[in-house]
């Protein structure tokens, strides 16, 4: 399995690929009884995939023997055992990708010339990613966090690590103290490098970034650079600079709770003004239309919201999956479009949008 999702990697799986890109998407459960059945469904939409290039006259014998190849060596790195909501392999000549997503997806097999990115893309934000900072006297670690995932360290620039302060007995004796732990030049210029480091992360891959470690250590940390004031939010407590995970996402659940609770305040408020200045669209087939336009500023779509649906040439109709034409995951297609576009998308709790077709938008003009 992979990483957690980052804009380069989204950049990297939606260029074109030598035909055929072979994806396999697999809704998955979590746990008993539903996941008793995942391994078969697997295993059959894999076996739909291989007879799909094996039948296709567009595909070499080479390009053939080699994807399958492929589809084969990422069955083998399924682990159904911890599977979340759904399941996405990726193959295409010289290369597969395993991707397990906090989202359900619709069950698919399709060749094309690039991925199918789309339920990636809608997981990844509504995962609500952020980064963790864990900041000691000696270390600082990035992690990588989100909703429903405990936070993964990243690795790279990160740990900083502080230059040892070498010992001196005679100074001790001469003035009668030491260096202060957070006030020596070396340490500031740990803190420095710390905030750079971070910078660099956050320029990357843009998200809200929270802070952990003694009220000493913030506080230095706030005099090397803009970090504490940028922060989505403060855990004041020490000892995790090196974790474990599980310890991290403990102490940040009130932190990342509240932030969730303001920023849904803020969609809905940003709607309600939407509504009174005429500048909003509600429900599935207005908000796809006004993404087509590139009108849409923001897109708030409830986290479970599904819907199946065709196009009848002049508006998207409710339909069921299976009948022809059907978009299973048109909700996903509208995020994947509205980021495309520049717009904001942001998922909220189920519920929240029930008056207005679960799916609304904010519009530019």
């Amino acid at each position: 399995m992979h990483a957690p999702i980052s804009p380069a990697i989204l950049a990297d799986l939606r260029r074109p690929r030598p035909y055929p890109a072979v994806s396999v998407l697999l809704p998955t459960h979590r746990r008993e009884p539903a996941n008793a059945q995942d391994a078969v469904r697997l295993r059959n939409l894999l076996e739909e995939a291989k007879d799909a290039v094996h039948n296709d006259p567009e595909v070499s014998r080479a390009d053939r023997i080699d994807v399958i190849g492929q589809l084969d060596q990422a069955l083998g790195e399924v682990d159904l055992v911890h599977a979340e909501d759904g399941l996405a392999i990726f193959a295409a000549p010289g290369e597969h990708q395993v991707w397990t997503l906090a989202r359900t997806v619709p069950a698919r097999v399709l060749l094309a010339q690039t991925f199918l990115t789309r339920n990636l893309v809608a997981a990844h934000v509504a995962n609500h990613p952020f980064w963790v900072l864990a900041l000691s006297a000696d270390v600082a670690t990035l992690w990588s966090g989100s909703k429903w995932r405990a936070p993964e360290q990243v690795t790279g620039t990160f740990p900083v690590r502080r230059v040892p302060e070498d010992f001196d007995p005679e100074r001790e004796e001469r003035i009668g103290d030491t260096p202060s732990t957070f006030n020596d030049e070396r340490t500031r210029q740990f803190l420095r490098e710390v905030t750079e480091s971070a910078g660099v992360a956050v320029a990357a891959d843009p998200r809200p970034m929270y802070l952990v470690g003694e009220a000493e250590a913030l506080a230095a940390l706030d005099e090397a650079g803009k970090l504490v004031k940028e922060a989505a939010g403060q855990v004041v407590q020490g000892g995790l600079a090196e974790g474990p995970a599980e310890a991290l996402r403990q102490a940040l659940a009130d932190a990342a709770g509240r932030r969730a609770e303001e920023e849904v305040a803020g969609v809905l408020s940003e709607l309600d003004q939407a509504r009174s200045r005429k500048a909003f669209a509600g429900g599935v087939d207005e908000v796809w239309q006004s993404v087509a336009e590139a009108r849409v500023a923001l897109v708030a779509i409830e986290d479970g919201y599904r819907a199946t649906v065709r196009d009848d040439g002049d508006h998207l109709v409710p339909a069921a999956s299976g009948d022809r034409g059907a978009r299973d995951d048109i909700v996903d297609e509208i995020a994947e479009q509205a980021l495309d576009t520049g717009a904001r998308v942001r998922f909220v709790p189920d519920g929240e949008l029930a008056d207005v077709g679960h799916v609304a938008a904010v519009l530019r003009y």
